[in-house]
C-alpha cells in the first residue's frame, strides 16, 4: 500500500508509509509555499501525533517561519481560528476517523479552507522535489494551550442560536468522543449550554475505544450508556472532531447522514435563503428540505474542499456532508461538529418533545453504507464496468458514477482516504437500499 494523496492530505500507516521524512518534506513543502507566516500545528490523540506534529514545526521553523504549536485540538477549530486570525496557513495531525494505526496531515490556506486540488498537487510535487536548504533558518516556535476556547465562545453566540432556550432545556447528553481532539472541548461547549454532560470517552490518550468512524455499527457503546443513564440523547465525534452522529433517548442512532439533515431543518427554519450545498452521497432528504423552505440546492463531489469550493460559487451560508460533517459560513468554511452540536441541540430545543419523536418531522429515508477492497479490482474498470450495465438509466459521472431512480439511487466512487471503492445507496426502506447494494456487488463479482 502507498501513501495516500489526495484532496484531503496525506495519509498512511504509521512507520510503513507514514514516518518523519514523510512529515518533514510536507510540511517543509507546505511552508515554502506559504511566504508569510505564521502557520499554525496542530494534532489529534494519536500516539504518533505529537513526534509529527513536532517534525512539522522543526520543518516550518527551518523555513523561517513562525510556528504556533495549539497541540491537540480539533480540526475545525484548526480552521475556525486561522480564518479569524493572521495565520498563513495550518498543518493538522491527524487520520481523521481512519484506524489507529493510520496517522497523516491536513493542510490549510489563509482563508481557513483546505488546499484544493489543484494546490494539493503543487504541494505534493514539491515535496517530492524539495531543494536543498542552503541556510537553515529558525522562526519562533510558541505553545498554546486551550486553544479551543475562542471556536467554542463564537459557536455558542452564532446569531440564531438560541441559548436561553437549549439551557432552559438541561439536557442530559453522553459523550464519546473516542477519546480524540475533541474530548475536552464539545464537554466544555455542553457545560457552557447548562447540560448535563456524562463523559463516555473523552480522555484524550488517542486510545480508541472502538473503531473511531462514528457510524451506527460502531455506537454500541454509546446507545448502552444513553439507555443506563436515562440520557436524552448521545453524541459521537470522530478523533479530530469534524464529524458528528446522534443517538436518541432509546439509544437508537440516527445515522450519520441525518447530523446534516438536522442541521439544515435547523438553518432553514430560521428563514435563511441561500443555495443548500452538499455531496453526491448525501441524502435525498436535503432535497426535501431545501424545496419545503423554497431554497436551490447542489452538489459536488465527494469531499469537504469540493463543497467548500461550491459554497464559494453559490455564495451559500450553510452546506456539508452526509457523514456527519456540518458547514456554516457564518462560523468557518468546514465541516465542524461542534457547530454540528449546537445547530441539532437549538433544534431540538424548538421541538418541546424528546428526540425519538422529534426525528418524525424529518423525511424518512434509509441509507446503506458499504464498501470493496481494491487489492484485486481496478476502479476504474469497475466503475466503466457498471456503466454499461446501467447505461439506460439516469446516470451522473461526475463523481465516480451515481445511478438515480425517483425515489432511490446507488453511487460509487474511490475512496479520498483508503485503498477502496464506497458504495452508498439510499431508499425509502432499508431492505431496498440493501438490495440496490447487493445488486451492484454482484455485477462486480462478475466482472
Amino acid at each position: 500500500m502507498n501513501l495516500i494523496r489526495k484532496i484531503s492530505g496525506i495519509r498512511g500507516i504509521v512507520d510503513k508509509t507514514l514516518n518523519d521524512k514523510v512529515v518533514f518534506d510536507h510540511a517543509l513543502a507546505f511552508s515554502q509555499l506559504k511566504v508569510k507566516g505564521p502557520i499554525l500545528v496542530a494534532r489529534d490523540t494519536r500516539s504518533h501525533g505529537k513526534h509529527f506534529s513536532d517534525i512539522a514545526c522543526k520543518a516550518i521553523s527551518s523555513a523561517g517561519l513562525e510556528v504556533h504549536n495549539y497541540g491537540i485540538i480539533p480540526t475545525p477549530t484548526a480552521q475556525f481560528l486561522v480564518s479569524k486570525n493572521n495565520f498563513s496557513g495550518a498543518i493538522v495531525i491527524t487520520a481523521s476517523h481512519n484506524p489507529i494505526e493510520w496517522n497523516g496531515m491536513k493542510f490549510i490556506n489563509s482563508d481557513g479552507c483546505f488546499l484544493n486540488e489543484k494546490q494539493n498537487t503543487k504541494l505534493f510535487s514539491k515535496a517530492d522535489n524539495l531543494q536543498n536548504l542552503s541556510k537553515i533558518q529558525s522562526g519562533k516556535i510558541s505553545h498554546i494551550k486551550d486553544g479551543f476556547k475562542d471556536h467554542i465562545n463564537h459557536t455558542v453566540n452564532l446569531s440564531f442560536i438560541d441559548q436561553n432556550r437549549i439551557k432552559l432545556k438541561a439536557f442530559k447528553v453522553v459523550v464519546d468522543a473516542v477519546n480524540g481532539a475533541a474530548s475536552y472541548a464539545v464537554p466544555h461547549l455542553l457545560h457552557l449550554l447548562k447540560c448535563e454532560v456524562i463523559p463516555l470517552f473523552c480522555n484524550p490518550d488517542g486510545k480508541f475505544p472502538h473503531d473511531p468512524e462514528p457510524k451506527n455499527e460502531n455506537l454500541g457503546l454509546l446507545s448502552k450508556s444513553v439507555i443506563k443513564n436515562n440520557a436524552d440523547l448521545g453524541i459521537a465525534i470522530d478523533p479530530d472532531g469534524d464529524r458528528l452522529a446522534i443517538v436518541d433517548e432509546n439509544g437508537e442512532p440516527l445515522g450519520e447522514e441525518n447530523t446534516l439533515v438536522i442541521a439544515t431543518d435547523n438553518f432553514l427554519s430560521n428563514g435563511f435563503k441561500t443555495t443548500v450545498v452538499t455531496n453526491l452521497s448525501s441524502s435525498m432528504a436535503l432535497d426535501n428540505l431545501a424545496y419545503k423552505y423554497s431554497n436551490p440546492i447542489k452538489r459536488s463531489m465527494v469531499g469537504e474542499i469540493n463543497v467548500v469550493e461550491m459554497m464559494k460559487e453559490h455564495n451559500s451560508s450553510f452546506g456539508g456532508e452526509g457523514n456527519g460533517g456540518v458547514i456554516l459560513k457564518e462560523s468557518h468554511l468546514g465541516r465542524d461538529a461542534i457547530v454540528g452540536i449546537v445547530m441539532m441541540l437549538d433544534w431540538l430545543s424548538k421541538k418541546n418533545t424528546n428526540l425519538s419523536l422529534a426525528k418524525k418531522d424529518l423525511p424518512n429515508y434509509s441509507i446503506i453504507k458499504d464498501k470493496i477492497n481494491l487489492d484485486q479490482i481496478n476502479p476504474d474498470d469497475a466503475l466503466q464496468f457498471l456503466k454499461k450495465q446501467f447505461e439506460n438509466e439516469k446516470i451522473d459521472l461526475t463523481d465516480g458514477l451515481k445511478i438515480i431512480w425517483d425515489n432511490s439511487w446507488v453511487h460509487i466512487r474511490k475512496s479520498n482516504t483508503e485503498p477502496i471503492l464506497r458504495i452508498y445507496s439510499e431508499a425509502k426502506s432499508e431492505s431496498e437500499a440493501k438490495n440496490i447494494i447487493d445488486q451492484i456487488k454482484s455485477n462486480i463479482k462478475v466482472f
